[in-house]
């Protein structure tokens, strides 16, 4: 067999011009791909390739692997492509591998290369299909330190080409990218070498494939290599759509044991409806001022916290102290509070207060259908437009130029709830976990946990106390825990710290929270590149085992094509003596 290489460029500075004459063997002895091959090169057109020979190119061969000829054509002068098109073309299709080099000190003809040669290689080198190597050769003044922009260390910016550039010309041509600040053994020999050993067997190996077999006689006793099927790939981890919307207006429908705010009709004392503070106070700035402002114990009647006379947002509700009720419906053992009353004062307000509620509730992003429910109810499309405007400085979102649905949607959403994490403001409970204080809204707990709401809402210790010790989780995992139930997101800093929160999911039955951190877990392992996923002190085998143990079904299962993927990495490790008969089969 074979191998063509062609090398086009000049590793040194100035290279050759036009008109000048192609370097000789003298020259030639010092280049890159000569000092590869060595005392072995011989300089002339290889007798089974006579037929290619171009003289613009300067050919020379030699033999690698013991019994495969080398031939190489390289050509300096980047005029050739302009003058003698149709000749390199040719050369070019018979090439199987290409070298392209150039000299990191010579900026000028690097440029040209880039701007005026590399456009019109481009499109060939896609279509054949041919590996090119793209050589920076030489030393930069300012390569010992890091970058500096100071007069002396940039001295040669102006000259030279960096190592951006040539990282940028070689993902434009699709070629393999490599700096050599000399021609000596070690990064000829070792770097460069090695990088083109590479492509030689790859190319081998193709040409190996298309030759037509040998036929053999028919041998009964020939042992055959057995067939091994291809891994499957690996299988997707699926996670629940966001069910935060649908939660929290199930807080507002049926939570009402942990209201705390009641509204009233202004004219006629009608009570309207109820609500949690919490969740006013972290979507609306206006309702955050009203419940925590001062309040006067001396007058009893309604009265305005803020003043009237601008016509805003602050002639809408009024409030007064209420005290502790005794009518708020709270199932046995529960913890009473303090009711704050509210006056809705606008008549169109009260009109659609469970309309905004739900609103409110469900993320304060919906502007299209709460403008539908209020069109439905109204049926007066001024009175519709004055109660919206009242609505966006009720929860100080004022139309811009830029109010659009998505930017509304951008805004708020899930992330309502994320001034309340936490946080003290309208805390309820406290959990101790591991010495560490981290309150809560029990009206949120409820909502977004079932187990949570079976704990807070039955005969248990848990309805009744303000404090409640967590065991066998640590705080930073419970932490995580709280933030997916107020902003249904999760981001996991590792993937013990993914595994660690999946367990807690699992024990709190979140099943979307467990489905986000089997993604995080597969994410982190699936971006570690083989070196890394050797030497790591993460056993995969014992995640496996934990995922059986904590019901994560779907990441058992990609856990176990991962390892059957990877599998002449984890068969050495100690631990894979742990895996079941059934998995070492699988």
């Amino acid at each position: 067999m074979s191998i063509h290489i062609v090398a086009l460029g000049s590793e040194c500075p100035g290279g050759v011009g036009p008109g000048e004459e192609i370097m000789g063997q003298g020259q030639l002895q010092g280049g890159l791909l000569w000092s590869y091959l060595g005392h072995g090169a011989l300089v002339g057109p290889c007798d089974l390739e006579s037929s290619l020979h171009n003289p613009a190119f300067m050919e020379y061969t030699s033999r690698v692997f013991g019994d495969v000829t080398v031939v190489v054509r390289d050509c300096p002068s980047w005029d050739l492509l302009d003058s003698d098109w149709a000749s390199v073309r040719k050369v070019l299709e018979q090439a199987d591998i290409l070298v392209i080099k150039y000299s990191v000190t010579d900026k000028l003809a690097f440029q040209q290369v880039r701007n005026g040669y590399a456009p019109r290689l481009r499109p060939l080198l896609r279509h054949w299909g041919v590996p090119v190597i793209l050589v920076a050769v030489g030393a930069r003044l300012n390569d010992e330190g890091p970058p500096c922009t100071c007069p002396l260390c940039a001295s040669d910016w102006s000259s030279c080409v960096p190592h951006s550039e040539g990282l940028q010309l070689s993902r434009d041509l699709g070629a393999t990218y490599l700096e050599l600040p000399s021609l000596n053994h070690v990064f000829v020999g070792r770097y460069f070498g090695s990088v083109l050993e590479y492509f030689m067997i790859q190319c081998l190996k193709h040409k190996a494939k298309e030759r037509p077999e040998k036929r053999r006689g028919n041998k009964v006793n020939e042992l055959r290599p057995p067939h091994l099927e291809q891994p499957a790939r690996l299988p997707p981890i699926r996670v629940e759509e966001s069910s935060f919307s649908q939660d929290m207006q199930w807080l507002l429908e049926r939570g009402v044991q942990f209201a705390d705010v009641a509204f009233y009709a202004g004219d006629s004392g009608k009570e309207l409806g109820w609500a949690h503070a919490a969740v006013l106070c972290a979507v609306s700035p206006y309702f955050r001022q009203l419940l925590l402002g001062p309040k006067n114990r001396e007058r009893p009647q309604s009265r305005c916290v803020c003043r009237e006379r601008d016509g805003g947002p602050h002639s809408l509700l009024s409030t007064w102290d209420g005290g502790i009720i005794d009518d708020m419906p709270r199932s046995e053992g529960h913890l009473t509070g303090r009711l704050s009353r509210l006056v809705v004062k606008d008549p169109l307000l009260c009109m659609c207060l469970w309309e905004t509620l739900m609103f409110i509730y469900r993320g304060a992003w919906e502007w299209d259908h709460l403008q539908e429910a209020l069109e439905e109810k109204l049926k007066n499309s001024l009175a519709v437009a004055q109660l919206m405007e009242r609505i966006r400085s009720l929860i100080g979102r004022d139309r811009g130029p830029r109010d659009t649905p998505s930017a509304r949607a951008a805004q708020l959403g899930p992330q309502t709830l994320v001034n309340l994490f936490n946080s003290p403001l309208y805390s309820d409970v406290i959990f101790m976990v591991q010495g560490s204080v981290l309150p809560a809204h029990r009206a949120v707990l409820v909502a977004r946990c079932d187990v949570m709401a079976a704990m807070f809402s039955g005969k248990y210790a848990e309805a009744r106390s303000r404090v409640v010790p967590i065991h066998g989780v640590s705080s930073d995992t419970f932490l995580s825990f709280l933030e997916y139930l107020y902003t249904d997101s999760c981001c996991p800093a590792s993937v013990l710290q993914a595994m660690a929160v999946l367990v807690c999911a699992e024990m709190y039955q979140v099943k979307r929270l467990q489905h986000l951190c089997e993604v995080c877990v597969c994410a982190y392992l699936q971006s570690m590149p083989s070196r890394e996923l050797s030497s790591t002190g993460i056993s995969v085998i014992r995640l496996l085992r934990r995922a059986k143990c904590h019901n994560a079904e779907q990441l058992y299962v990609w856990l176990l094509h991962f390892i059957a993927n990877n599998y002449l990495i984890f068969s050495h490790k100690p631990d894979f003596l742990e895996l079941s008969g059934q998995c070492v089969d699988f």
